[in-house]
């Protein structure tokens, strides 16, 4: 019997009004999962934060707002493995540089980079094709 494979590639004006039905879209992909051991619910919330985080740091970060630009978003599975990737037009930057955030003063910004890492199993931020791709993986298991 095959695993389970899913590909959805999507692209979005570069506005935060699409952070909510991207969102939605990688909740409803884990909620489709049959043979996914764990919790369901679990992973539709951490798919739709690891999307809304890293596509805000996209819109606000390396597109700084340009409406002329888009968020291209592919969210894969393959081989129990989940890959989300998110690319952008932006300068880059270097991801190992992003300190862990200091919990007792926290501020509005600067926890998207740290969540992410928390929940997925592999972060990485290169360049591609004349821009950059930020690419999070999660091994959902047997």
């Amino acid at each position: 019997m095959r695993d389970e494979q899913i590909e959805v590639d999507i692209k979005v004006p570069n506005q935060t009004r699409y952070l909510s039905l991207i969102g939605k879209i990688g909740e409803d992909i884990a909620r489709t999962l049959k043979k996914y051991k764990g919790d369901r619910e679990e992973l539709a919330y951490h798919i739709n934060l690891v999307l809304t985080e890293s596509m805000t740091n996209a819109i606000r970060h390396a597109h700084e707002g340009d409406p002329s630009k888009e968020v291209h978003i592919t969210i894969s599975i393959r081989d129990n493995i989940l890959s989300i990737k998110v690319y952008d037009q932006g300068q880059g930057f270097d991801i190992s540089t992003i300190p862990t955030p200091k919990f007792r003063c926290l501020e509005e910004h600067g926890r998207g980079v740290f969540i992410i890492h928390t929940l997925m199993d592999s972060v990485t931020y290169r360049k591609y094709n004349g821009g950059y791709v930020l690419e999070m993986v999660k091994a959902l298991g047997r």
